[in-house]
């Protein structure tokens, strides 16, 4: 069994095909398949369905992913923690930095630390680009679940609706949830907010678009294949022709925290949540 093979395996499962994941690698289609069936033949299991059309995890399938991420994302750490010490803070984030407060955090981060840049990097995953060494902080907005990250509250944000500039429902300043339930709605399970929990106790909608990422939600609704719900940071920093974004009305707000690795907390931190808690105050 090798490092490459268990990447391979994972790509294939996020991607949802081989195709996919042969372009998130870098490699071959067949290049990838040839991996794959390599880490089975070594394991002695079926990890994969495959057919024409989509590939599904089997039963032990399920049960190796766990383990691979969790070694994957352990080669990653120790692989982070033994690079130079870097010139600049790196904060990553899924869906939308800090949303208004992002260039009022690095302004007053310049003022503090003029030698160190605060860099804010996209890394569409669960951990917003903690796990891969993508980011030295992270921004999150649903719960991690994973005992080696610490996290730290530092606002709350609104909820938006996101609907196509033709639905009769951008002619509002605000809409309801169950205003939402008649159409697709596009959630996104791996790095979104919006969950079925938001239509309780009313009838949930009927069609539900996964997506996997902001540009694919963004282009569906654009479309006007689905509707969407998200933080008002989505809003403020991924403005979309075809997109009109509307307050949500009676729904829970969206808590912001930073998470870092709890073994290995960044320099300057508690400066950084310092400075975010007072932009989401003021």
């Amino acid at each position: 069994m090798e490092l490459r093979q268990l990447r391979a395996f994972v790509a294939v499962v996020d991607a949802g095909t081989f195709t996919d994941a042969a372009a998130e690698l870098g490699v071959s289609q067949a290049s990838v398949s040839r991996t794959v069936a390599a880490l089975e033949s070594a394991m002695g299991v079926r990890l994969l369905q495959r057919t024409t059309r989509q590939v599904t995890l089997t039963a032990t399938g399920r049960r190796v992913l766990e383990g691979a991420r969790r070694i994957l994302d352990e080669v990653n750490h120790l692989q982070r923690i033994t690079e130079d010490q870097r010139a600049e803070l790196r904060v990553g984030y899924a869906w939308a930095a800090l949303g208004r407060h992002t260039r009022r955090v690095q302004r007053a981060w310049a003022a503090e630390h003029p030698g160190t840049p605060l860099v804010f990097v996209h890394a569409n995953t669960h951990s917003a680009g903690l796990s891969d060494g993508t980011a030295d902080v992270a921004v999150v907005r649903r719960p991690l679940g994973d005992p080696r990250f610490a996290t730290a509250l530092i606002g709350a944000e609104n909820r938006i609706a996101a609907i196509a500039t033709d639905n009769p429902l951008a002619r509002r300043r605000t809409v309801h949830v169950s205003d939402l339930s008649r159409y697709p709605v596009a959630i996104d399970d791996r790095t979104g907010t919006t969950t079925l929990q938001l239509w309780h106790p009313g009838p949930a909608p009927a069609v539900i678009r996964a997506t996997h990422g902001v540009d694919e939600w963004l282009t569906l609704i654009a479309a006007g294949q689905a509707v969407g719900i998200s933080s008002e940071a989505t809003a403020n920093q991924n403005p979309r022709p075809g997109v009109a974004y509307r307050t949500l009305r009676h729904v829970p707000p969206i808590p912001v925290r930073l998470a870092w690795w709890r073994d290995d907390p960044p320099a300057r931190l508690d400066d950084l949540i310092r400075l975010s808690r007072a932009a989401y105050d003021a």
